[in-house]
């Protein structure tokens, strides 16, 4: 799972927790918007970050390099496909935006049309948040692989 330019510290620990617990391998583009032993996001990690692999990488581009053959979905607000009509496999790369601001047209671009998912939402509400997402997304991954 990739993080592109994390804003919130909490939100990213939460994130260092499910993976975890889900055996998921974070990858943190910078630039980030907290130092990565800031308080919040040890607290909402507790002491999962020893059990979690997370890698900072510089650009998204470097990180992509780090994922030879993984098919990259986004998770965008706007996706026209709702997430539950992929058909996940093993080693594909979930890209998610940053809180505020969701993804740039230059990330958006290294994506499939087709592989960018939207959340389902009720009209008018703007978004989910970011660590909510990214449970949501990665638990149902992980479903159809049969949790392994």
């Amino acid at each position: 799972m990739i993080l592109f330019e994390p804003e919130i510290p909490g939100n990213t620990g939460n994130v260092i927790r499910l993976c975890a617990n889900s055996g998921s391998h974070l990858h943190l583009i910078a630039p980030l918007g907290f130092n990565l032993e800031q308080r919040q996001l040890r607290r909402a990690g507790l002491d999962y970050a020893d059990l979690a692999r997370v890698t900072v990488h510089l650009r998204l581009d470097e990180c992509l390099r780090s994922l030879p053959g993984a098919r990259l979905y986004a998770i965008e607000t706007g996706g026209a496909r709702p997430y539950s009509e992929a058909q996940f496999r093993s080693g594909d790369a979930l890209l998610f935006g940053p809180e505020t601001r969701g993804l740039t047209a230059a990330a958006l671009a290294q994506v499939a049309p087709e592989n960018i998912l939207g959340i389902p939402m009720r009209p008018n509400n703007r978004s989910l948040n970011l660590s909510n997402a990214v449970a949501l997304i990665v638990y149902e991954a992980w479903r159809q692989l049969g949790f392994a």
